[in-house]
């Protein structure tokens, strides 16, 4: 359990705060880790400055204690580009470890963030039971839909998703959602006045107005490769547990993963196709003792200890999203012999004995109502919808 220095009464740091966990921050060497010694030792940023020299190298070192000695070159222009953006938007803060506001949560991890830059109106959504959903930056159309279904229910039901604002099963995520009652967190790579992807810019705004958006990295930060492990342990320690929709055996999602399983929370995951790379990242979290999910109240009775009564009785037997894709299943002859797996015009063919003017009639019917996808190299999938 993180060290905390006295409580900053749970509001925006002043001018003078500010300055100095942006001196703090920004000094060559410190890290995380070391700030976090000084501050235990000297109660808050200011006092690390206002100690004597000796009593610096006392706590950290010499080596560690010297380039505090220097206040770094652009101090005046973060603080000042700081002071601007916060005074632009009243939803817009800065919420410091020890402030009131500081997620919980968060402070039970092992290496939590000293600063978090926020923007929204429902910044007491960090401290609420929360669920990370996290997965591949290109899924399959299933894949997309099944997260964008599990949030929306899982939202209903109390619970606050968490992801990231990537590309594939983070938007997905975010926007179902937006459709749930509880709200979303976007925890991001980059400065906050970055919206990184670009395509993802009108998500933000929404999830500005109906949620949050919290970094912690400085204004101005780009979104380079190495700061999204770093903010994948920020995303596990928020919430209970992290769902992983599809993953590649490669894919960042699995560090969130691992990241929660450190952090001593649960790890789900939904299973799929054998045959598709993106579903073996969730075949091997399985092996290693995740929960299989294929439908919400599989998360909500593994959670169930840790949530409020309310939320815990919150999801209808009938919001199950794998008994809705099955009630769809019976629905229409192509779709059965399609299945959940991409396919192309052949096999259809062969497996439904249809000519192929038939098949393209009705899979151009089935995809003008979001039945089915039209995949790269002329195959077809089922959708969500199907």
């Amino acid at each position: 359990m993180a060290h905390l220095p006295p409580d900053a009464a749970g509001s925006t740091p002043d001018a003078d705060e500010l300055a100095a966990w942006l001196r703090l921050l920004a000094t060559p060497g410190i890290g995380r880790a070391g700030a976090r010694q000084l501050l235990a030792a000297f109660g808050s940023p200011q006092g690390v400055f206002e100690a004597s020299p000796a009593a610096r190298r006392n706590c950290v070192g010499p080596a560690l204690a010297e380039p505090l000695e220097t206040e770094p070159a652009n101090l005046a222009t973060m603080l000042a580009t700081l002071l601007a953006w916060l005074q632009a938007d009243p939803d817009r803060t800065c919420i410091a470890l020890g402030d009131t506001r500081f997620p919980q949560a968060l402070l039970q991890t092992a290496d939590p963030p000293l600063l978090l830059y926020a923007q929204g109106r429902h910044p007491e959504l960090l401290n609420t039971p929360s669920l990370a959903m996290v997965g591949s930056r290109n899924p399959t159309p299933q894949g997309a839909e099944n997260a964008r279904a599990f949030a929306e229910h899982l939202g209903r039901s109390g619970l606050t998703i968490v992801s990231g604002m990537a590309l594939g099963i983070d938007g997905a995520a975010h926007t179902g959602a937006l459709n749930g009652k509880a709200g979303t967190i976007a925890v991001v790579g980059t400065g906050l006045d970055r919206v990184y992807p670009r395509a993802h810019r009108e998500l933000a705004h929404r999830i500005a107005e109906h949620g949050l958006i919290v970094s912690e990295f400085a204004l101005g930060t780009e979104p380079l490769a190495a700061n999204f492990p770093q903010r994948n342990r920020i995303i596990a320690g928020l919430s209970l547990g992290t769902l992983v929709v599809e993953a590649a055996l490669e894919s960042g999602s699995l560090i969130t993963a691992r990241l929660a399983l450190e952090a001593g929370r649960e790890v789900f995951a939904i299973p799929g196709s054998i045959h598709s790379p993106q579903s073996r990242g969730c075949h091997a979290l399985i092996k290693q003792g995740a929960k299989l999910v294929d439908d919400v109240r599989d998360v909500l009775d593994e959670l169930a200890g840790q949530l409020p009564p309310r939320t815990a009785r919150a999801a209808h037997p009938a919001a199950g999203v794998a008994a809705q894709v099955r009630q769809h299943a019976q629905v229409d002859p192509l779709l059965e012999r399609m299945g959940y797996e991409a396919v192309d015009l052949d096999q259809l063919q062969a497996r439904t004995g249809w000519s192929a003017a038939q098949l393209n009639a009705r899979l151009f019917e089935l995809e003008l109502e979001g039945r089915v996808a039209r995949l790269p190299g002329g195959r077809f999938q089922r959708s969500g919808r199907g």
